[in-house]
């Protein structure tokens, strides 16, 4: 189904670096044209590079973009959209864990600032989307699994997740007459520097064996929760959507 993506083109807003980094990688093998959005200069430039290896050798210059900037930025989305000249997909991967804390340690003004700018990133795509995309086209978000299991000290970012996965039903039905499509995929662990950056998850055994204790006996890969992204994309029947990509571990 991923032939279906050949000669099409997608912007991948945290593309720099883990999941979608994955995701430009796969595209760009399958002949897609990438347009990576970062903030990191040097990592946006070192993953436009791996990204264009990905590809044949004899792709066109603009095969693989770069743009830097807050991928929640409409300014930023825009110049994406110019540079590319035509868009048909987008992938949102850009996120954190920003806004953690007990609920007691967090003020105010911490809550406003976190729900205001990373609140807003959902709609910038779907305007953005609801501009720039052709009929067939899709934007796909991620979230992830602790939604359904929460923890102490989470209550900000799992409002933003939550928010996602409401936004992309919402979306998918204001954005149908268009015949636009708007999904998301829920992660659980996936081994990217985001996960390793964890404590206690910043060696291969650490990682090894925490992940021992899922159904499958490992995190993801990012190239494995990638492959979903790109499967919502190719697949022109599919809106409205919430798929859970976790080895099971929601199970136990």
């Amino acid at each position: 189904m991923t032939s279906a993506l050949s000669g099409t083109t997608a912007v991948l807003v945290g593309g720099s670096s883990g999941i979608g980094l994955a995701a430009g990688l796969l595209l760009r093998s399958v002949g897609a044209r990438v347009v990576l959005v970062g903030r990191d200069p040097d990592r946006l430039e070192a993953a436009v590079s791996r990204v264009r290896g990905a590809g044949p050798a004899e792709g066109p210059d603009d095969a693989v973009l770069g743009v830097r900037g807050d991928g929640g930025d409409e300014r930023t989305l825009a110049e994406a959209f110019d540079r590319a000249g035509h868009v048909d997909h987008i992938f949102i991967t850009a996120g954190g864990i920003g806004g953690a804390g007990p609920l007691a340690g967090l003020s105010a003004d911490d809550v406003r600032t976190t729900l205001g700018s990373r609140g807003w990133a959902p709609f910038a795509a779907a305007r953005a989307a609801a501009a720039g995309l052709p009929a067939g086209g899709s934007l796909t978000f991620s979230s992830g699994i602790l939604l359904v299991r929460p923890m102490p000290g989470m209550a900000v970012p799992l409002s933003l997740a939550g928010a996602v996965e409401t936004l992309t039903r919402a979306f998918a039905v204001e954005l149908a007459p268009a015949r636009l499509r708007v999904n998301a995929v829920r992660y659980g662990r996936i081994d990217t520097p985001l996960l390793r950056s964890l404590p206690g998850l910043d060696s291969d055994d650490a990682v090894a064996a925490a992940g021992a204790t899922l159904p499958l006996g490992r995190f993801g890969a990012a190239e494995e929760a990638a492959a979903t992204a790109l499967f919502l994309m190719a697949n022109n029947h599919i809106t409205g959507q919430v798929i859970t990509v976790d080895g099971g571990e929601t199970l136990v």
